[in-house]
């Protein structure tokens, strides 16, 4: 590898490490909830993730194995975070005049929902 890439890749390491302690900070905090809208046909798709990842009994609970591929892991990241908001929607989300609902969620959950959507864009 140059040595130009490498002190890059060094950089971004770090900066990255930097962001998970301002994220663990930002945790401690116990910053407050924030007031989102999501549309009708998203909130279902939510809770059904909540429904789905819930269906099954304690004794019965299925947890997927732990994979070392980074991809993996930020996708049972992100269905965790669905479902973790589908859970808000059945619990505490309020329809609008639209038919949406309007939920409070954890500054974390609308974190990872806006990580996915950049990623998505880039598609």
């Amino acid at each position: 590898m140059p040595p130009v890439v490498a002190t890059i890749l060094r950089v971004y390491t770090d900066d990255a490490r930097v962001l998970g302690l301002i994220g663990t900070t930002f945790r401690a905090a116990g910053l407050p909830s924030i007031r989102v809208t999501v549309p009708a046909a998203l909130a279902e798709r939510a809770v059904a993730a909540w429904e789905e990842d819930g269906a099954s009994e304690p004794d019965d609970a299925w947890v997927p194995p732990r994979s070392d591929d980074p991809a993996a892991r930020l996708q049972q990241r992100r269905a965790g975070a669905l479902a973790l908001i589908g859970l808000s929607i059945t619990e505490s989300g309020k329809l609008d005049a639209d038919g949406n609902t309007v939920v409070d969620l954890s500054p974390e959950l609308v974190g990872v929902a806006m990580d996915a959507a950049s990623d998505h864009l880039r598609r």
